[in-house]
Parts: structure tokens; C-alpha cells; sequence
């Protein structure tokens, strides 16, 4: 599989999805309606993602057929939502060692159900729709315990692994192929209004814990790790880790969320190459 994609993709990923489901069913009787719901009496991508959300975040007074309606609403408008979600399972597969089955990735992993949820709800919030779009945030929230603004601006191709305790404010832009890992915060520092959250570039991985805040920038190939704070840029394809976060390395390639390596260690000829492109330093003298 890859994350590079053409015209052709989302017909082919929904032919691989049945054609797997057939399989699942056929093995697994207990999945059998499930899978018939959700996927084999679906007549394409777009009904089986708007089953799927409707289905996570029907409430007792916004009904699964409304939430239905609003996600086919948004499909039919806008066809590159299918696109990105095509792009978003495709990453998962590429990147967890332990999810290879898109199957299994679209129907039963909720960093998925949150990255799509919140698309449609992005797309609420770009119309002007914006108390439906922040009903949507607000069921997220509570399904999935991730909070994210339906302002925020997210790329293609993420990946949010256990995706529990994500938080991503209003102004914050994650660029495509980001890897965020459980409990990241991408938050600002206090009451200021305004452009206020941070910007991630492409390629970065952030790991588990990690908290960025302000209005800062992620360098395109950056790795934040696990358990960091940070609260100045980053540079491009640094490492940084600690409280407050500082640079102590490089990653051993250029978009380490392909790679998803948390280790810091690398080859001498790794490290003589990274410290040519970016000498190590302490971002709190940026």
C-alpha cells in the first residue's frame, strides 16, 4: 500500500475494503452484520464512513440518520474528504506495526473515527455551520476523549496512534504525514486571542505526553519526545526532548513519522550527516 495518492485511490481502497470484509464475514459469523452494516450494503466509501460516524456519535437528541445526512452532505460536496481519509487509514497501515488490516483500522481503531469525525466537522465550520460543528467537537470529546477545535486546520495522511487525550486548539495547522502518538497537547499559553496555537510541519512525530504551546513552530521532519515540553520552535529534522524541550539530536530520516523510530540512536555516519544539516543547539536561545 502507499500514501500516494491518485484519482483511482478511493475506488480502489473501497474494492480492497469489501473484498476484505467479505473474507472477515465469512470467518468471523459474530462480525457478519456488523460488517454487512457498515460496509457490504454499502454502496460506496462515502455511505460506509457516514455509517461509521453517525453510528460513534448519535446521541439521544441528534438521531444517526440526522448525523448520517450532514456526513453524506459533506461527502457529495466535497469529494477530497474522502481522499483524506483514504490517505489517513493508508497511514496507519503503513505505520503501526500492529494494524496492517484496513478493515480493522476503519471499523475498529477511533484515531481513525476522531481524524474523520473532525473533518466533517471542519467542513461544518468553513460554512458558517458553526453550532453543528461545535455539537460534533463536543461529542468527540466525549466518545473519543480527544478535544479538537472544528477551526483547526489538519493535513492528509495522519496518523493519531491510541489517539486518547489528544488536544489540538483553534489556530493550530498540522501539515500532512504527521505522527501524533496518545495524551499531545497542542495548546496555547494562556488567555491571549488571536493566531495562538502551534504549527506543525510535515513529517513530524510527536510522542506520547508531549505538550506544545504558543504559537510556535514544528520544523517539517522534526521529532518531539515523549513526555516533552515545548515552548519555542523547533528547527527542521531536530530531535528535541526534556522540560522545557531542547534539541539533542537529529532523526535518521527525513520524515521520521514514516518511521515512527522513539529510540535516539543512530550510526556515527547518522549523526556526521544530521549535525551537517543541523548543528545541535539549545532552542531556548532561539
Amino acid at each position: 500500500m502507499s500514501e500516494l495518492l491518485d484519482p483511482n485511490d478511493v475506488n480502489v481502497f473501497w474494492n480492497d475494503l469489501v473484498e476484505e470484509s467479505q473474507k472477515i464475514a465469512k470467518n468471523e459469523l459474530v462480525l457478519e452484520d456488523l460488517l454487512n452494516r457498515h460496509v457490504l450494503s454499502c454502496k460506496s466509501l462515502s455511505v460506509c464512513l457516514a455509517r461509521i460516524i453517525s453510528s460513534k456519535l448519535a446521541s439521544r437528541e441528534v438521531d444517526r440518520q440526522q448525523l448520517f445526512s450532514v456526513c453524506m452532505q459533506a461527502y457529495t460536496e466535497d469529494p477530497n474528504l474522502l481522499k483524506s481519509a483514504v490517505a489517513d487509514v493508508l497511514a496507519v497501515a503503513n505505520r503501526d506495526p500492529a494494524s496492517k488490516s484496513i478493515v480493522r483500522i476503519l471499523l475498529f481503531l477511533k484515531g481513525p473515527h476522531v481524524i474523520e469525525s473532525f473533518r466533517v466537522a471542519n467542513w461544518l465550520w468553513k460554512r458558517g455551520r458553526i453550532d453543528l460543528a461545535s455539537y460534533i467537537q463536543s461529542r468527540i470529546s466525549e466518545v473519543f476523549s480527544v478535544d479538537i477545535h472544528p477551526a483547526a486546520t489538519l493535513g492528509n495522511g495522519l496518523m493519531f496512534d491510541h489517539a486518547t487525550n489528544i488536544v489540538i486548539g483553534e489556530t493550530a495547522v498540522v501539515a500532512d504525514t504527521v505522527s501524533i502518538l496518545h495524551d499531545v497537547t497542542l495548546g496555547g499559553t494562556g488567555k491571549e486571542q488571536g493566531d495562538r496555537h502551534p504549527k506543525v510541519g510535515k513529517g513530524v512525530m510527536i510522542g506520547a505526553g508531549a505538550k506544545v504551546l504558543g504559537n510556535i513552530r514544528i520544523g517539517e521532519g522534526a521529532i518531539v519526545g515523549a513526555g516533552s515540553v515545548v515552548l519555542a520552535d523547533v528547527p527542521a529534522h531536530c530531535t528535541v526532548v526534556g522540560v522545557p524541550a531542547r534539541v539533542v539530536g537529529h532523526p535518521s530520516m527525513d520524515m521520521p513519522s514514516l518511521d515512527m523510530d522513539q529510540t535516539l540512536a543512530m550510526t556515527e555516519n547518522d549523526m556526521k550527516k544530521a549535525n551537517e544539516l543541523c548543528p545541535v543547539i539549545d532552542i531556548r536561545q532561539i
